[in-house]
């Protein structure tokens, strides 16, 4: 198969858009929306078909390198694309600690579709786009090797999810997803009408997150995009962490709508719409699409 024929995977576009009742949003004159990215294809979890079509295309076939963290959705979808399309993988993970153990599932899910791992102490990690370093990591790779950023998020990512928000033209005045590396966000935000606007909510600390949509922005379009903006409160205690609240939610607002609610990215933007609900944030009338990136592991 062609790597390059990327239709032979059949993905299901647009995701549904599903109207849910929930009284925390309806007693305030909110109707609630969920965009189901999560059923675009088995095999890719979540939006990371959006964010990886123009970058395999790109590829063309070639073997790809790229990056996460042990949990990474993303390094399990380039992992199973590489197998439905028959190109290699390497996935480059954060944590040289982990190569001595064994893999947790999304990592074995990763190595049984044929993925080869390469473990790298968090120092090296952190200097991942430095020149030397990524050529370190070339030189042992196959030739032509076509590299990847960490979660997928680069100009040809921001292009690809801005039709994620020409879908979402017209059914919806508010539109949050969950944020990681920032390209979802920075090409739904471009993707929307004038009159829209994106809410992005951060998983990770630090405050960073908003030079780096603006800087994918710049690289995709040559400056900013859309009316975006990111509230920093509902990480839950950092990437790849819960809390009890949070893990509470997610079983109620699971149970209540009958979805399995991922915890580390989805869980954490719908806690923060219902906190937001309960603060006044949005104006009565207000319809907000809530995108569901991923499914649990």
């Amino acid at each position: 198969m062609n790597a390059f024929d990327l239709s032979r995977l059949r993905p299901r576009l647009p995701s549904p858009l599903e109207p849910v009742e929930d009284e925390r949003f309806t007693r305030h004159g909110l109707r609630l929306l969920l965009k189901r990215d999560d059923l675009i294809h088995p095999d890719l979890p979540g939006n990371k078909w959006r964010k990886l079509a123009l970058n395999l295309r790109a590829a063309d076939g070639r073997p790809v390198l790229t990056f996460g963290g042990a949990y990474s959705n993303h390094l399990r979808a380039t992992a199973a694309a590489g197998r439905l399309l028959g190109f290699d993988t390497i996935g480059v993970v954060r944590g040289q600690e982990l190569a001595d153990r064994p893999l947790n599932p999304s990592l074995a899910r990763c190595a049984a579709d044929g993925m080869r791992l390469v473990f790298v102490d968090r120092a090296t990690y952190r200097a991942k786009s430095d020149p030397e370093v990524l050529a370190g990591l070339l030189a042992r790779s196959p030739s032509g090797t076509y590299v990847v950023p960490e979660g997928g998020s680069n100009a040809l990512a921001v292009e690809g999810c801005v039709e994620l928000g020409r879908e979402l033209r017209g059914v919806a005045d508010v539109v949050a997803v969950a944020c990681g590396t920032g390209g979802t966000l920075a090409g739904l935000a471009a993707g929307l009408d004038p009159g829209q606007r994106a809410l992005g909510v951060p998983v990770l600390r630090g405050g960073f997150l908003g030079e780096e949509v603006r800087a994918l922005q710049r690289a995709a379009f040559g400056g900013r995009r859309g009316d975006w903006s990111l509230d920093e409160r509902f990480h839950g205690g950092g990437y790849a962490r819960t809390n009890p609240a949070l893990d509470a939610f997610a079983e109620e607002f699971g149970a209540r709508h009958g979805l399995a609610i991922e915890r580390l990215y989805v869980a954490k933007m719908l806690y923060g719409l219902v906190a937001l609900a309960e603060e006044g944030a949005f104006a009565p009338g207000t319809r907000i699409a809530a995108v569901v990136t991923g499914a649990p592991s």
